[in-house]
């Protein structure tokens, strides 16, 4: 089976017209851009009303199985396709309770339905742009900060809200998870099931 040959450009438009290059892998698109590449799906290009005006457009780049307009792409330029979403966004809808009523579980739904259309979705690489790192000096343990400074409300909110992190760093395991160390013989390891 051919890998499909991703697009390596900054943004989904330039994917489309006018790629740096192409690869498989990431590691082939960082090479070749010269900077570190993420994998992303964006939709590009305008709006179209149906599937089949959204085709037409894009007559050659997608597979096609209309009746006389048949075309298949080779399986390495596979990286676009179409989609279908909402026209604008969508405000949420109330949560609804079943009804159990004349062999229906839900209710029938109310309003129309939300109209759609069809965009080109791309799979692309896209180049990262490199952040310069700040060197930050380590957090002080929470066992020092406890014994100087009184903790208010928004400062423990604020703690609960970091992450946990180790005092130091975890030590190896010298046994399997299912081997135990028998009291009378420690340095027997034993198979515990």
């Amino acid at each position: 089976m051919t890998a499909i040959r991703y697009p390596v450009a900054q943004n989904a438009e330039a994917a489309f017209s006018a790629p740096m290059a192409r690869a498989a892998r990431a590691s082939e698109a960082e090479a070749l851009a010269g900077a570190a590449v993420e994998f992303v799906s964006e939709a590009a290009g305008p709006a179209f009303e149906s599937r089949e005006a959204a085709l037409s457009a894009y007559a050659g780049r997608l597979d096609d199985e209309r009746l006389g307009r048949r075309v298949s792409i080779e399986p390495e330029d596979r990286y676009c396709a179409l989609i279908e979403m909402a026209a604008s966004p969508v405000a949420p809808r109330a949560a609804m309770k079943p009804v159990y009523e004349d062999g229906r579980r839900w209710p029938k739904p109310s309003g129309a339905a939300t109209p759609t259309v069809w965009r080109l979705s791309i799979r692309y690489w896209r180049v990262s742009v490199a952040q310069p790192v700040l060197e930050a000096e380590p957090p002080a343990s929470p066992r020092a900060e406890r014994k100087t400074a009184t903790v208010d409300a928004k400062a423990l909110r604020e703690r609960l809200g970091e992450p946990l992190r180790p005092l130091k760093p975890q030590q190896p395991l010298d046994i399997g998870l299912f081997e135990v160390r028998p009291p009378e013989a420690p340095h027997i390891l034993m198979p515990d099931e």
